[in-house]
């Protein structure tokens, strides 16, 4: 496996650009998909069945990836292995056996809600793309507004629906209104709207665009593109990985695909996770 050595700054901008499509083409292959958490919506086939657990695998993924496998598995379980005809068609009494549902700080009444959420959605709607749609004649360069319309609607304040929403649970939807990165919502926008032929991402939705996806960031992408002269940091410094830096970011890879600019996620986050950096 072929490593890369070197201070931020010192390679070329043509020779960042022929790194990250090397190992975006080494990370974006089936092989990349058993340990991670994209495994979970590569069980389905339905398209619905994909988008929820696809949703669900996101925003459990924090933590050691064996973990968050197993606990996104437990829900599928759950759901008696039919996410989408159990949030439609479940009963409250149903719902007791998620009572002891948890992972690290997502508790019963979280997933209770998301439940709740879901079905209340998908009654109504035939994708959850829907819920990330801006108003009709509304456009924007990137998926900010989406990501922020979606918050509103989720957490019943947009007044599509009327929904009981518990306070604590607002902290598992992230925004760019709180100037969050919203790292694991954007890596659910990558696997839905990202469309190529390689197998790991779905290209699901097609009324948003791949390329206005915003880079999923975190401490360890963050490292990566800072070594590679893409972002600014100091060598003893800790990474952003608030809106700000993600959007950075991704106007830095615009420069080297202005059409599908987050596929180089596969890169960042690859080295990230493989130490090659």
């Amino acid at each position: 496996m072929k490593s890369i050595q070197t201070k931020p700054g010192t390679l070329s901008p043509d020779q960042v650009r022929d790194f990250l499509e090397e190992k975006a083409h080494q990370y974006n292959q089936p092989s990349f998909i058993e340990r991670d958490p994209i495994s979970i919506p590569h069980r389905f086939t339905r398209p619905q069945d994909i988008e929820i657990m696809g949703f669900w695998a996101a925003v459990l993924a924090w933590g050691q990836r064996p973990v968050i496998l197993r606990k996104a598995n437990e829900l599928i379980t759950l759901m008696e292995g039919v996410p989408h005809d159990f949030v439609r068609y479940h009963e409250d009494s149903d719902l007791r056996r998620f009572l002891n549902f948890k992972h690290r700080t997502f508790n019963t009444t979280d997933t209770l809600y998301f439940l709740h959420f879901l079905k209340q959605y998908y009654l109504k709607h035939e994708s959850l793309e829907d819920a990330f749609l801006l108003p009709a004649g509304q456009e924007s360069p990137t998926v900010e507004p989406h990501l922020r319309i979606f918050h509103d609607r989720f957490c019943g304040q947009s007044g599509d629906h009327e929904l009981f929403f518990p306070e604590r649970t607002r902290k598992h939807i992230a925004t760019p209104a709180r100037n969050s990165g919203c790292k694991r919502l954007n890596m659910f926008l990558r696997w839905m709207v990202r469309r190529d032929n390689m197998g790991v991402d779905f290209g699901l939705w097609q009324r948003i665009r791949p390329d206005q996806l915003i880079i999923p960031i975190d401490v360890h992408v963050g490292r990566v593109a800072s070594k590679l002269g893409l972002l600014a940091l100091k060598s003893d410094e800790t990474p952003k990985t608030d809106w700000k830096a993600a959007t950075a970011l991704t106007n830095r890879l615009r420069e080297f695909d202005p059409i599908d600019p987050v596929r180089y996620d596969f890169a960042l986050f690859g080295l990230g996770v493989e130490g090659e950096m």
